[in-house]
C-alpha cells in the first residue's frame, strides 16, 4: 500500500450482554436452541405486547461505561429506529440514539510496543433483529426469531484508529475488556461478538474522505484482510479519478474482497423517534456507585501493577494480561513456583502459548494448569533438569503423563550435577579430542563449544551445562 495514503478507521461492536433473558422480555437467550423456540409474544410483534427493560442489561451497560471512564448518563432514552427487514417483526428496533447510556470514554490498547488510546464516541443498549436462513430452503427464505431482541451494546469509537492491525488490536482489546469485566462472553462463532469497520482513505494531512462501512467481521483475521482489501480498493479508485461511494459492505472470505450491500443509509433515513412504550432510564448515583464496587481490577492496571511489582517490560505485561484468565494463571504461577516473574512469562507466553495456539484452545483449556507448570519450574530452578530437558518434560506433561515429577522418574530425565561424574565425563572429553583443546588454547573459540557439545553428549544431556561450563574453563587453563 503506498506511503502517500492514511487508512482511517472506525469500529462499531455489537456485544451481546451476558444476561438469561433479552432486553425487553422474558424469553431466553440461549445460543443453539431450536428456530423459533426462544421467541416471546413481544418479540415476535404480536398487538397488546409491551417492552419491559432488562435490569441486567442495563447494569452490564454501566459497568462497561465506569471500566472505560466514560460519561454514565443518568437519564437516557430508548428510541425506534425505523427500517423494514424480514427478520424484524415489528418494523422498527429498539435502540438509543440522541441520548445513549454512555457517553465518551477511552480504550488502551498494545499496538506492537507502543500504547494507545483511542477514545470511545458512544456505548448504546439495543436489541437484536432476529436471523434469515437461507440454506436449508430451496429459493425460499427462513426467519429464525430466537435472536429478536437479544440485549446488545453498541460501542462505537472514533475514527482514530490508522491501518487494519491497529483497528485489530483494539478489538481484541475491547473483546478482553467485555470478557474481563464480565458483560460478554465474547464467543464469534456464535455472534456475541460482532465488529463493523467504518474504512476511509485520504492522502495525509487531508480531511477525512469518504467511509464505507464493512458489516458483520466475525473474526479478528477476517476484520484484517476486510480493511486492508477495502483500503487497498478505495486507493486504486481515487488514483483512478473516481470517487468512493459511501455504502455498506459485506467481507466475502472465500473471495478475499468486500462487495457491495447497499447504499449507506444515515441517521435520518431511520426516523428515530422516543419510543412511546418505553419511560426514560434512569440510573441513580448511588446503583452507579453499587455497580462501580463489583468491577474486577482492571486491564490497565493490572498490566501497569504487573510491569512495576514483577518488573516485566510493558510488551511482557501485555501478553500475560492478554486475559483475565491469563493474567489469573501467571499470578498463580509465580505465586506457586517462586521462580523468577520473567522466567514464568517466558513459559507462559513461549510453550503453553504454542501448545494452545496448536490446539485453538483458550488458556481457561490448558491440559496443563498453573500449579502443574509450577511444579516443573520449581525442578528447572533447583537444577533438576535443565531448561532443555524442561521442554521435553513439558511436552509429555502436555500429552497426559502426569506431573513434571512423575515424567522426570518414568523418563529418567534428572539432571547430572555431581561434580564427580561431570569431572569424569570432562576428562575422557579432553582425551578424546587433543585436537580441539590445542585449537582452544590456540585462541579459537568455537573449539570450546564443540568440547561442551562432547560432554553434553557423552551424559545424553543430562549434565548440568553451567557445571561443564565452568569445569572445561579450569581445566583448560
Amino acid at each position: 500500500m503506498s506511503a502517500d495514503w492514511e487508512v482511517v478507521v472506525g469500529i462499531e461492536t455489537h456485544a451481546q450482554l451476558l444476561t438469561r433473558s433479552k432486553m425487553f422480555s422474558a424469553a431466553a437467550t440461549a445460543f443453539g436452541a431450536a428456530p423459533n423456540s426462544q421467541a416471546s409474544a413481544l418479540d415476535i410483534a404480536l398487538p397488546g405486547t409491551l417492552p419491559v427493560v432488562n435490569r441486567a442489561a442495563v447494569e452490564h451497560a454501566v459497568r462497561f461505561g465506569i471500566a472505560v471512564n466514560g460519561t454514565i448518563n443518568r437519564r437516557s432514552v430508548f428510541a425506534r429506529k425505523n427500517y423494514f427487514y424480514p427478520d424484524l417483526p415489528k418494523g422498527y428496533q429498539i435502540s438509543q440514539y440522541e441520548a445513549p447510556i454512555v457517553q465518551g470514554g477511552s480504550l488502551k490498547f498494545l499496538a506492537g510496543d507502543e500504547e494507545k488510546a483511542i477514545r470511545l464516541t458512544r456505548a448504546h443498549l439495543e436489541e437484536d433483529a432476529g436471523k434469515s436462513l437461507h440454506e436449508d430452503f430451496h429459493g425460499m427464505s427462513g426467519i429464525d426469531l430466537n435472536r429478536a431482541g437479544t440485549p446488545l451494546l453498541e460501542i462505537v469509537s472514533e475514527p482514530e484508529l490508522r491501518g487494519a492491525k491497529e483497528a485489530v488490536a483494539y478489538a481484541r482489546a475491547l473483546h478482553a475488556l467485555v470478557v474481563w469485566i464480565g458483560v460478554c462472553d465474547g464467543n464469534m462463532q456464535e455472534g456475541s461478538f460482532r465488529c463493523d469497520a467504518n474504512v476511509s482513505v485520504r492522502r495525509k494531512g487531508e480531511r477525512l474522505g469518504t467511509r464505507c462501512e464493512i458489516k458483520n467481521l466475525n473474526s479478528f483475521r477476517f476484520m484484517e484482510r476486510a480493511i486492508e482489501f477495502e483500503a487497498q480498493r478505495q486507493i486504486e479508485l481515487l488514483e483512478d479519478g473516481k470517487a468512493v461511494e459511501q455504502e455498506t459492505r459485506l467481507y466475502d472470505p472465500e473471495r478475499d474482497e468486500t462487495r457491495s450491500m447497499r447504499t449507506k443509509e444515515d441517521a435520518q433515513d431511520y426516523r428515530y423517534f422516543p419510543d412511546p412504550d418505553l419511560l426514560p432510564l434512569v440510573v441513580t448515583e448511588e446503583h452507579i456507585a453499587e455497580i462501580g464496587k463489583t468491577l474486577p481490577e482492571l486491564p490497565d492496571a493490572r498490566r501497569e501493577r504487573f510491569a512495576g511489582e514483577y518488573r516485566l517490560t510493558a510488551y511482557d505485561a501485555g501478553l500475560v494480561t492478554a486475559s483475565r484468565a491469563a493474567a489469573d494463571y501467571f499470578e498463580q504461577l509465580v505465586k506457586l513456583s517462586g521462580a523468577d516473574p520473567k522466567a514464568c512469562a517466558n513459559w507462559q507466553t513461549g510453550e503453553l502459548a504454542a501448545a494452545l495456539n496448536r490446539e485453538g484452545a483458550p488458556i481457561e483449556r490448558a491440559r496443563i494448569d498453573a500449579t502443574g507448570l509450577a511444579g516443573l519450574l520449581r525442578r528447572v530452578a533447583d537444577g533438576t533438569v535443565s531448561g532443555k530437558m524442561a521442554k521435553e518434560v513439558f511436552d509429555a506433561m502436555w500429552g497426559g503423563e502426569g506431573s513434571a515429577d512423575e515424567v522426570i522418574g518414568r523418563r529418567g530425565l534428572r539432571q547430572i550435577s555431581d561434580a564427580g561424574e561431570i569431572g569424569r565425563l570432562v576428562d575422557e572429553v579432553l582425551a578424546a579430542n587433543p585436537k580441539q583443546v590445542e585449537d582452544y588454547r590456540a585462541g579459537k573459540e568455537k573449539a570450546f563449544n564443540s568440547l561442551v557439545g562432547q560432554v553434553m553428549k557423552a551424559s545424553r544431556g543430562k549434565a548440568n551445562p553451567a557445571q561443564v561450563n565452568d569445569l572445561l574453563k579450569r581445566k583448560l587453563g
